[in-house]
């Protein structure tokens, strides 16, 4: 009898729905830092809010020079401020749009075996929108943590729960949702590009026999779909991070807190960050895809060995 691969049998929808949560998370322990750095340096130029938030004094040079930094005032614990809204976040919008993603895809395909790209660009906005409209409020608070000096007595929030409590007493329970807009906007740019480039990259180089099936296919298609990403996603990450951050009444909108960025500190304004963006998706999305692959072979043996008998 011939040896059973897991790569022969297309995983489930559960099994892309629990692998691609699970590995996310796997991802986000490793990557966080930088995404903590991104998130410093994107804000840094605000003038109206910051002293809410304690970032007056404070200024960050580069990748290295943030992290060192708030490793300096703050100790080393800062970088990971926010972890666990984080995890929370990427166990359900993870889930929902790189797990669903494949169906979708093929709800749009209405079962063909040719996907052109707009059935994958539709899938990538679909499931973007479905899981920001999800996960929004973890999001939220895990860029509010984020943003809040970790030194000192002046923090806005003192847990995870009490940042949840505190932004819908202060800010109603829209609090929560603060930047859904720019968020779908941001998702469906990043979902597209990230699934969509992934997809491609690693089609080509199947069909092409360059690369087999394993884990250098997954590493290359990755990276590629990473620095893909950063590029065209930027602009919208930093208006979104902003407007999450914002104290209450700082912009009426997204669009004006763009407007306000362009105005008060010119077009650079929106690549503010850009290489811990860079640096954090191109890892993550390493670390998350090739997790992921080998999650989806790992839990798809296990459900042969389950329901096939010795």
């Amino acid at each position: 009898m011939v040896g059973f691969r897991a790569g022969d049998v297309p995983p489930t929808a559960t099994v892309k729905f629990i692998g691609a949560g699970t590995a996310a998370c796997i991802a986000d322990l490793f990557t966080f830092p930088l995404d903590t750095a991104k998130v410093r340096l994107q804000i840094q130029g605000e003038t109206k809010g910051l002293a809410n938030t304690g970032h007056g004094p404070v200024k960050y040079r580069g990748v290295f020079g943030t992290i060192s930094t708030m490793v300096r005032v703050e100790g080393p614990r800062s970088l990971y401020s926010g972890l666990v809204a984080g995890l929370q976040r990427q166990m359900s919008f993870a889930s929902v749009r790189i797990g669903l993603y494949d169906s979708v895809k093929q709800f749009y395909t209405k079962g063909s075996d040719h996907v052109g790209i707009g059935s994958r660009l539709m899938a990538g906005c679909t499931t973007g929108a479905m899981a920001v409209a999800l996960a929004q409020p973890t999001d939220v608070v895990k860029v509010r943590f984020q943003a809040q000096i970790s030194a000192g007595a002046n923090k806005r929030y003192h847990g995870t729960m009490d940042a949840y409590r505190t932004i819908a007493k202060e800010e109603g329970f829209r609090g929560l949702w603060k930047g859904t807009g720019p968020n779908i906007t941001r998702n469906a740019i990043v979902n597209c590009t990230e699934l969509v480039t992934y997809d491609l990259i690693k089609d080509a180089l199947l069909k092409s026999s360059l690369m087999t099936d394993d884990l250098p296919c997954h590493f290359t298609s990755a990276f590629g779909a990473g620095f893909c990403t950063t590029v065209i996603a930027s602009p919208v990450d930093v208006v979104k991070t902003r407007y999450m951050n914002s104290a209450q009444g700082q912009y009426s909108g997204a669009f004006n807190c763009a407007v306000a960025m362009l105005t008060k500190e010119g077009p650079k304004a929106f690549y503010k960050g850009f290489m811990p963006s860079f640096l954090r998706l191109g890892s993550w999305n390493v670390v998350m895809f090739v997790t992921y692959e080998q999650l989806k072979r790992a839990m798809m043996a296990a459900r042969h060995n389950w329901v096939t008998p010795l």
